[in-house]
């Protein structure tokens, strides 16, 4: 069972590593779109990081290799997307965690809620010419 656990923290730290870089992120970003081929990603990159198109493949072989995104050859064009089951074992990871952001949410809704009750007693109260 350890071994299972060790493989699934393994797959989780290298698939946040090649997220945390942003040039990266932004790509996975881009792709969620959809299939695009390399040079229009490179193009991304080029505007928005400054990079080359060697770095931005470079970039991509991270993200493959993190099992984030996959490629294929099409003619003389290499097109990226997706790789869906990588982002299904982030969700599931963050499961862990969305009953804290749940409860949290709730608290806020709540607080919103009151706030806004708040504000149209005010309102309601000055358009009336009383005071709340």
């Amino acid at each position: 069972m350890d071994h299972i656990h060790n493989h699934l923290y393994n797959t989780n730290v290298n698939t946040f590593a090649a997220l945390a870089e942003p040039a990266r992120c932004r790509l996975v970003e881009v792709l969620a779109a959809g299939e695009r081929p390399a040079g229009y990603l490179a193009a991304i990159a080029a505007e928005e990081f400054g990079l080359s198109q060697p770095a931005t493949s470079r970039h991509l072989r991270i993200l493959r290799e993190a099992g984030l995104v996959r490629s294929r050859i099409d003619g003389a064009r290499r097109l990226y997307a997706i790789e869906p089951d990588a982002l299904q074992e982030i969700d599931h990871w963050l499961d862990q965690f969305r009953a804290l952001w749940a409860s949290a949410l709730s608290a806020l809704e709540t607080e919103v809620a009151r706030g806004k009750r708040a504000d149209d007693l005010t309102r309601t109260s000055t358009e009336n010419g009383t005071q709340p």
